[in-house]
């Protein structure tokens, strides 16, 4: 395999069809109150982030699991149907994996999952042992954990990049801070890894710093409408948010991600792929649903342009 025929990406994690309820606001315990909507929408970390990839002109090739099932046909129908490659995304005596959504009118999400088939997924040889430098590898934490270690260890020992979004906010093993090159998280999940409030970009620098000192060669905080702050060799800095009014901010953070590693394997700096991220992350809240509402490249073209970062201090 080679750079030019291979996959650019290689997403190792889950797929979810995602059963998305819309309410005026949550319920409370024992409460129940009439939905104004339902919708099922081909999602998961992983398949998520697979499409935001695809869409900003990435050749990716999804490495999952789903159940034999119709779910699971749809699951890998619609990845196929973005020009990922699904050779790899295997089916198994597993239900899918399914999220139950619900999403506020104030555009929130709260979210229950249930792995399934997720939960059999392995490091696949065939794939991952065959990586080229040059190759990035994207990684989340709704799949076994030691199948994370292993795919990124395959990646690495290949020559390639390893990017891990830790999400939903996990402890990572002792060897895996070593694999990684770019750590990507939101801010619940920086101050679970790092042990700090974040609440605002000052914060976010200091656990992104201390995050970076465990192997990463960059770590990225994600802030909402606080924006975006970046460590790394070249020092922190903090990137502005576009001001939106959000409809629905299920899979923004898969949209950034993906946007971001389709410019960089294209060749773009760390700033210009972060700024790309928020780009695609700003046009995605404002639509419903999680693939579905992921931006194609040319979307982007018409968006206002992000700020130049400011600098910050790094702790």
């Amino acid at each position: 395999m080679t750079q030019r025929d291979g996959p650019q990406i290689i997403v190792f994690g889950s797929l979810n069809m995602d059963l998305v309820v819309r309410v005026a606001r949550a319920p409370r315990g024992g409460e129940t109150l009439e939905g104004r909507g339902f919708m099922t929408n081909p999602g998961g970390k992983g398949a998520n982030q697979a499409v935001a990839c695809a869409r900003q002109g990435a050749r990716v090739a999804m490495v999952g699991c789903v159940g034999r099932d119709g779910f699971g046909d749809a699951l890998r129908n619609a990845l196929a149907a973005d020009g990922i490659a699904v050779t790899h995304v295997r089916a198994v005596e597993a239900s899918t994996g399914v999220a139950v959504v619900m999403v506020d009118d104030e555009g929130e999400n709260r979210i229950t999952l249930v792995p399934g088939a997720n939960e059999l997924l392995q490091a696949d040889q065939e794939v991952l042992g065959q990586a080229v430098p040059g190759q990035f590898l994207l990684l989340q934490c709704e799949v076994p954990m030691p199948e994370v270690v292993l795919a990124a260890r395959m990646m690495r020992a290949n020559g390639g990049t390893v990017v891990l979004n830790p999400a939903p906010v996990c402890q990572l093993p002792a060897e895996l801070w070593s694999l990684v090159d770019i750590l990507v998280m939101n801010e619940i999940e920086a101050a679970g890894l790092a042990s700090l409030p974040v609440a605002d970009p000052a914060s976010a620098a200091a656990a992104a710093s201390s995050l970076r000192r465990r192997g990463p060669s960059t770590a990225i905080v994600t802030l909402g409408s606080q924006g975006v702050v970046v460590a790394d060799e070249m020092g922190c800095r903090h990137f502005a948010a576009l001001a939106v009014r959000p409809v629905d901010t299920t899979a923004a953070g898969d949209t950034f991600i993906g946007a971001l590693c389709a410019a960089r394997v294209a060749g773009h700096s760390m700033d210009a792929a972060v700024m790309r991220g928020i780009q695609a992350a700003t046009l995605c809240v404002t639509r419903a649903g999680a693939q579905a509402s992921i931006p194609r490249y040319d979307e982007l073209e018409a968006m206002p342009q992000v700020a130049s970062p400011s600098a910050l201090a790094c702790p």
